[in-house]
């Protein structure tokens, strides 16, 4: 089969690992330089013509690529720099895989790396340490103002905005949907993160290869607190870690002129990008997805192939409820033992390095197609709270005619939205809510999503301990009580 010589293809991917017993641990961008190093032979990163970072939360750098560039001997890359999201590397890997077919860029470089774990114990200790700054003279890469407030005033009024305490409201509204107890509900997610802990046990690239047993994740213990109802820290993405992935993409005809052997060559096949309503009281259902339904779909459509014809898949993992709703969205059983939707591990067990995981997960799925030749690979990105969305497919053979992509928010945007309150007074009826639990094990109150007579949604925050203790554990289902919601947004159950 002759290959159009603009072809994409993936032919560099490398992963790494700082652990605490690192004499002089790297700061972020020496961590990409050597994960970049894993990538790619010398004189394929001396070619690198383009350099792609991901935003990064542990150090501040005005443009990372600038110096990251400098580092791998890269000769004058065009650089940029993103926003916050998760969803980040997998919309990096579809725009530089359009970049590479119109010829705007020959070798694009892909990077991200969080030292969150090295700079938490630095700041402990009252340490700043002596990393990369540049001055006011560099200028600040493009892209690094992309994005948008997730948290709008709804929230904020009521103190709502951890991905922590909002995953775990699209939780209860997955249990209520599906008419489950609470334990039981609680014991099928443990069980699905003991599945995705069973793969991490065998990622030589996983932060913690160490099993747990499904009681273990989803009971608290002291190792295990209850963070807000119903998860535990092992529900939880694990942001303390110290990582970095880089992934290099360029044309068939450029991978041939580097001499990269062609049994390492991974070919993007599709990609499509999506994102559900900003605002979380306009989601129509909490159990649901609109944009992952969509974008996921177009994805497979893209590369002419059913869901059953994918051999491989990562579903971004942060929180349970994350993958619930994609797998349903996109036709995916849960919990079946002979396909797993992780090839990582997942962001409790591989590691979470909070805007990058998908670096990680796009280099893992690499390495398997290489393994498995002929298998095809799906891979799902998440960023904010189940909002934005991107989607790749990937073979190590060639796709049947082209890289192809499409952004589908038209689509997405004509699907219905809820009426969203800011402000409401009034009784309405109780659709999901959680508990934030404090270190000593309890609840000091609970956030509430409240549907209106109308049928509209307001965001409301119960204050009283003890009523918000009453709301939650095995015993507890207040789902569908009379709540009594005031002009400021605090509540009451009637």
């Amino acid at each position: 089969m002759s290959l159009d010589p603009t072809t994409p293809v993936l032919v560099g991917y490398g992963q790494l690992n700082q652990r605490d017993d690192t004499p002089e641990p790297l700061e972020p961008v020496e961590l990409m330089a050597a994960a970049a190093r894993e990538a790619a032979a010398p004189r394929v990163l001396a070619a690198v013509d383009a350099i792609r970072v991901v935003n990064l939360l542990s150090w501040r750098y005005r443009d990372p690529g600038l110096l990251l560039g400098g580092l791998i001997g890269a000769d004058n890359p065009s650089t940029r720099y993103t926003g916050i999201g998760g969803n980040v590397p997998q919309t990096l890997l579809n725009q530089a895989c359009l970049d590479i077919v119109a010829g705007r860029a020959d070798v694009v470089l892909l990077a991200g790396a969080e030292t969150w774990r090295t700079r938490k114990r630095q700041k402990a200790n009252g340490i700043r340490p002596a990393w990369s700054t540049q001055d006011e003279s560099v200028p600040i890469a493009p892209g690094s103002d992309d994005g948008v407030e997730m948290a709008g005033p709804a929230m904020a009024r009521i103190g709502l905005g951890l991905p922590s305490d909002i995953y775990p409201m699209f939780e209860e509204a997955v249990r209520v949907h599906v008419g489950e107890s609470s334990t039981q509900h609680r014991r099928r997610i443990g069980a699905l993160w003991a599945q995705f802990n069973e793969v991490a046990q065998h990622n030589p690239h996983a932060w913690s290869n160490k099993a747990w047993t499904a009681d273990e994740i989803w009971q608290p213990g002291p190792d295990n607190r209850m963070i807000s109802w119903p998860y535990t820290k092992l529900l939880n993405s694990n942001n303390m870690v110290d990582q970095a992935a880089v992934l290099i993409l360029t044309s068939v005809a450029k991978a041939e002129s580097l001499e990269i052997p062609s049994e390492r060559w991974v070919f993007p096949w599709s990609g499509a990008d999506s994102h559900d309503t900003y605002d979380i009281g306009e989601r129509y259902e909490y159990h649901r997805s609109p944009a992952i339904r969509i974008a996921a779909a177009r994805a497979l459509e893209l590369a002419g192939l059913g869901v059953d014809e994918i051999d491989l898949i990562d579903i971004y993992s942060c929180f349970p409820s994350a993958v619930q709703v994609a797998a349903a969205e996109i036709g995916l059983p849960v919990g079946d033992p002979g396909r797993p939707l992780t090839v990582t591990g997942g962001l409790t067990f591989a590691g979470g390095p909070w805007n990058n995981y998908v670096m990680h997960s796009i280099a893992t799925m690499a390495e398997q197609l290489v393994a498995h030749p002929g298998q095809r690979g799906l891979i799902t990105a998440n960023g904010g709270y189940l909002t934005k969305h991107s989607f790749g497919v990937y073979s190590s053979e060639p796709p049947p005619t082209a890289f192809r992509w499409e952004d589908v928010q038209a689509t997405v945007d004509a699907e219905p939205i809820r009426r969203s309150l800011g402000e409401w007074e009034g009784t309405g009826t109780l659709e999901t809510w959680t508990a934030p639990f404090d270190r000593d094990g309890n609840p000091q109150k609970a956030f509430l999503a409240v549907r209106t007579p109308d049928d509209a949604r307001t965001l409301a925050v119960l204050t009283d301990p003890a009523v918000a203790a009453a709301m939650v554990g095995d015993g507890a289902d207040p789902a569908g009580a009379k709540v009594q919601v005031r002009a400021d947004g605090t509540a009451s159950l009637v």
